[in-house]
């Protein structure tokens, strides 16, 4: 039963689903995401990388969406996807410790689900995960489910030095 009622949640998301957070022009050599900030945050600015998207039971991608988000640690970047009968609101804060040789994500997460015949769950998490600039990080927000029978929503997240980034685009 659970199974069904999750697969059944995560199928009404597919079709209105959207990640909202404040979204960045394209990097161009005369504007950059960082131009409303006091110029002694550039120097500290990173870039998130954001994938997120729904895995049907067959690891077959059946939504997808990729976004890329400039801040400063310590700042976070907002996601919210929203579907007919759940709403997932995350949080995602780099930190950047000692002089860059420590770097972190804070994930804090919200979900609302209606469940049928069961009403509004509500559900909560916060997690603190190691990385280093360029390596790949999943966040599972319904949890990381190993059965194969579900769907599941997976966000990957790569961090990179803001400067690294702007490089590349230039």
């Amino acid at each position: 039963m659970r199974h069904l009622c999750l697969l059944g949640l995560l199928l009404a998301i597919v079709p209105v689903a959207m990640i909202m957070a404040e979204e960045p022009e394209p990097l161009k050599p005369d504007h950059s995401p960082l131009d409303g900030l006091f110029p002694r945050f550039k120097g500290r600015a990173v870039v998130l990388d954001i994938d997120a998207r729904i895995v049907a039971q067959d690891e077959v991608v059946i939504w997808n969406e990729v976004h890329r988000k400039a801040t400063v640690p310590g700042r976070p970047v907002d996601i919210k996807l929203v579907g007919a009968n759940i709403v997932v609101a995350v949080q995602f804060t780099p930190y950047i410790r000692h002089r860059g040789l420590q770097k972190f994500l804070v994930a804090q997460g919200q979900i609302w689900m209606d469940v049928p015949d069961q009403g509004i769950r509500y559900h909560t998490s916060m997690q603190t995960i190691p990385l280093e600039f360029g390596e790949p990080i999943y966040f599972f927000p319904l949890g990381s489910l190993d059965e194969e029978d579900t769907d599941r929503i997976e966000v990957m997240l790569t961090l990179h030095p803001y400067e690294h980034t702007k490089n590349e685009h230039e």
